[in-house]
């Protein structure tokens, strides 16, 4: 084991959040192995809570598995399920736009995310991927259009499309003049 690999116990639990993660993703130890550059036999023993990982190996197993390192130590401590919308924060994505995720960092097999679009507002001039999870996009107010796999389809208020992650694809505020609201869910998370 290199000096990279030994440091500080993360605390109990944290190999089972990331064993969690990782079935989730579908990946195998094998598979985080060779994307982070160290041994299955190690990655074993981090997961089983027998080996203490450094902070750069939890930060290189967390890209891997699309967490933030915080969330290996915020074990939803608060012991209560609701999330207030009120302490949620927003981030800018696109153009005029913005997304909130609106599940808890410790879902290791759903994510759902707010996204709201000024008039004209988009995901980005370009279609995207993200992961290769199943994704289903709810309009909640407003109207939108979404391009998935060449094709664009409008949308209105409670109108879906579903579509993978993996899938080049973009929304877009469709009048100009309007606000859009849409809601994200995705099996597994991909943020």
């Amino acid at each position: 084991m290199s000096n990279d690999q030994a440091g500080p116990a993360p605390g109990p639990g944290i190999g089972a959040r990331l064993r969690r993660r990782r079935r989730a993703l579908h990946l195998t130890l094998k598979d985080v192995a060779e994307r982070t550059g160290v041994t299955e036999g190690y990655l074993s023993q981090v997961e089983r809570d027998r080996a203490n990982a450094s902070v750069r190996i939890l930060q290189k197993l967390c890209g891997v598995l699309k967490l933030n390192v915080g969330e290996l130590f915020d074990q939803g401590a608060s012991g209560s399920p609701v999330l207030r919308f009120r302490d949620a924060r927003g981030m800018a994505f696109g153009e005029g736009a913005t997304k909130i995720k609106l599940t808890p960092g410790t879902f290791d097999h759903l994510e759902v995310l707010l996204g709201r679009f000024e008039p004209g507002g988009s995901t980005g001039v370009d279609p995207y991927t993200h992961g290769d999870s199943e994704e289903l996009l709810l309009v909640l107010s407003g109207e939108v259009e979404v391009g998935v796999g060449g094709r664009v389809h409008r949308l209105g208020p409670l109108d879906s499309v579903h579509y993978r992650s993996s899938d080049p694809h973009r929304v877009a505020e469709a009048t100009g003049r309007a606000e859009a609201r849409v809601l994200w869910a995705m099996a597994p998370p991909t943020y």
